[in-house]
């Protein structure tokens, strides 16, 4: 598996697939973050900063398997790397758009590899509880960046998009 950063999303992915025994790749664009990505159970970490050919790199790390699953929050600036790093068979979950609403998706390069992508959007409520109940099984700890009140809901934003936060950004009713 292969996760995008350490947002909320990307690190709670890391979590749950290590929590069930998957191995991840990890890419940031800052080493201190990729060391507690790493302290989280990710085994492979790429800067996609120093490497903007890191679907490559994930690609070659699987000893040229590829990956069978790549959290993508980046969106179509991101994609033709994740079609790189992708295995036969495999799946891109495209859950975010950082890089904007629309862009070249490489399709000849999926086909090849007889990949799926999927978007995805929220869960349904069964699904919310399947995770809680999962959550509390294994005891895992969501990662927390920071807590906000609602009426700080746009320092909270700014806040993301510096991209200097770590895990969820929580926002308190």
């Amino acid at each position: 598996m292969l996760v995008q950063g350490s947002g909320g999303v990307s690190v709670f992915a890391l979590q749950f697939a290590r929590m069930m025994g998957c191995r991840v790749i990890a890419t940031s664009s800052s080493d201190a973050k990729l060391e507690r990505l790493k302290e989280l159970g990710a085994e492979h970490l790429i800067n996609y900063r120093e490497n903007s050919d890191w679907g490559t790199t994930a690609f070659e790390m699987t000893g040229g398997k590829g990956v069978d699953l790549v959290v993508e929050v980046g969106g179509p600036g991101n994609l033709p790397n994740s079609v790189n790093a992708l295995a036969v068979d495999g799946c891109i979950s495209l859950i975010g758009v950082l890089t904007g609403f629309a862009g070249e998706v490489p399709t000849a390069a999926l086909m090849t590899k007889n990949g799926q992508l999927s978007g995805i959007t929220v869960g349904s409520h069964s699904d919310q509880l399947a995770m809680s109940s999962a959550v509390e099984a294994h005891d895992l700890k969501p990662v927390i960046d920071c807590s906000m009140p609602l009426e700080a809901l746009g320092e909270a934003f700014r806040h993301q998009e510096s991209q200097k936060h770590f895990g969820k950004i929580c926002v308190e009713l």
